[in-house]
């Protein structure tokens, strides 16, 4: 459905060892809190088999992070190794890798971009620098023109988008931040991701609601939030590329078909097991329901009576993550090092639930696609952030590709990236 008529106005706990990681999970099976989850298992959530409003009650359970203890190391499938590849950050967000090879990273309470080259025998950056300062909680991070020879770095503030000139190479930035999108809404979720579209003539911003649920009819809060809105790289709005999109903290352009895709943050206290969080390609004009639907018609309770004419016009993500994962950036593989059926899938963070009795998330996510279309499943592919008595030391946030096919992970619990390597 496009936008013009968007806008017209039970927790199952198995011990680990008893999951068959060859199967894929579905129903029930498929929901997972930290007992559960281990590397190599699939899942399969469906919008025909979720659980009812209030099935379970909405509870607030927010982690302590704590120092990661000495035995506690993210674990892989098998053939995969993990390394610490650095430590001692200051809250690391996204992490993009420059064409040239550089991983550029969001350190977001230090309002600093800092740069890692390399990578030494012992898996430490072989060189580190800080690029650019005195940013606002910045997140997204895209090179622009698309291509092998950028000019410029574009930052997602929370406030605003900027960019710094930038050639390949370049260890700080070689000029001021001019202001491209001045004025971005803020308070609430205060992700700004931005991407741009392979022929680099759309520059899309997601910018995430400020609310659970507040109605954007009646909450003026909620203008131009809970959507990708597209703009020229020099900063001219455009329109809303994607709308009804409650958080779509992490975009990213499928090198296979071209398309936008996200990673979603969906709503709280409906329950244990809804609202899942999803990854989806984006329709231009699309509308994915927040706040009156979610998963096509299924209309939220707290809104029910409203917008009775969009039921049946809500399109339903590609793949459906657990409820309150808290999915956050996302990457397409484009490495030679993993395996031949690893190319081309998606791998995602999930940070982590803070509305689940029993907690959720803290992992990495892998999307397999055909041909740059997912079929609905995802595997856990990184986990072990949580410990056996449910404490929390690791919390992941950014994903990206190095050079040599390995995959970095930020983890703003322990300040760490980590490294996942293939061994062949």
């Amino acid at each position: 459905m496009r936008l013009a008529i968007a806008f017209l106005s039970c927790i199952l706990v198995f011990a680990a060892d008893k999951v068959d990681p060859k199967a894929v999970l579905t129903g029930d099976a498929a929901f997972a809190d930290y007992h559960n989850v281990q590397p190599g298992v699939f899942r399969k959530i469906t919008a025909d088999k979720l659980p009812k409003p209030y099935a379970t009650q909405g509870v607030a359970n927010a982690p302590k992070v704590v120092p990661r203890p000495a035995d506690a190391w993210p674990k892989a499938p098998q053939g995969f190794k993990v390394e610490l590849y650095a430590s001692g950050l200051n809250y690391p967000r996204e992490i993009r890798r420059a064409p040239n090879g550089d991983l550029f990273v969001a350190e977001n309470r230090a309002g600093e971009i800092k740069i890692f080259r390399g990578i030494t025998k012992d898996a430490k950056p072989e060189q580190t620098s800080t690029f650019a300062t005195g940013l606002r909680s910045p997140f997204g991070i895209a090179f622009y023109p698309p291509g092998p020879n950028p000019q410029w770095v574009y930052i997602g503030n929370t406030n605003s988008v900027v960019r710094l000139p930038y050639k390949n190479g370049d260890l700080k930035a070689t000029g001021p931040a001019e202001i491209i999108i001045p004025e971005l809404p803020t308070g609430g979720h205060s992700t700004r991701d931005v991407a741009f579209s392979p022929d680099g003539k759309k520059m899309f911003v997601a910018v995430g609601s400020r609310s659970n649920v507040d109605d954007p009819d009646t909450h003026s809060g909620e203008k131009l939030r809970a959507n990708i809105l597209e703009y020229t790289p020099e900063g001219k709005f455009v329109k809303v590329y994607g709308g009804g999109i409650r958080n779509p903290v992490g975009i990213a352009i499928n090198p296979i078909t071209g398309e936008l895709w996200c990673s979603v943050n969906e709503r709280d206290m409906l329950g244990d097991n809804l609202v899942p969080d999803y990854i989806t390609h984006v329709e231009d004009g699309g509308f994915y329901g927040w706040p009156w639907y979610y998963m096509g018609s299924n209309q939220d309770p707290r809104l029910e009576g409203t917008h009775p004419e969009l039921k049946g016009h809500v399109l339903v993500p590609d793949v459906l993550l657990q409820p309150h994962n808290a999915s956050l950036e996302m990457v397409f593989y484009d490495g030679k090092q993993f395996p031949k059926e690893y190319q081309g899938d998606i791998f995602a963070a999930e940070h982590g639930s803070w509305n689940k009795a029993v907690r959720a998330g803290y992992e990495v996510v892998r999307v397999p696609l055909t041909n740059g279309h997912a079929t609905g499943e995802y595997e856990d592919f990184l986990t072990g952030f949580v410990t056996s008595d449910g404490e929390v030391w690791g919390r992941p946030v950014g994903v990206a590709v190095a050079t040599d096919g390995s995959l970095m992970v930020t983890d703003d619990g322990s300040k760490s990236i980590w490294r996942v390597t293939h061994s062949k």
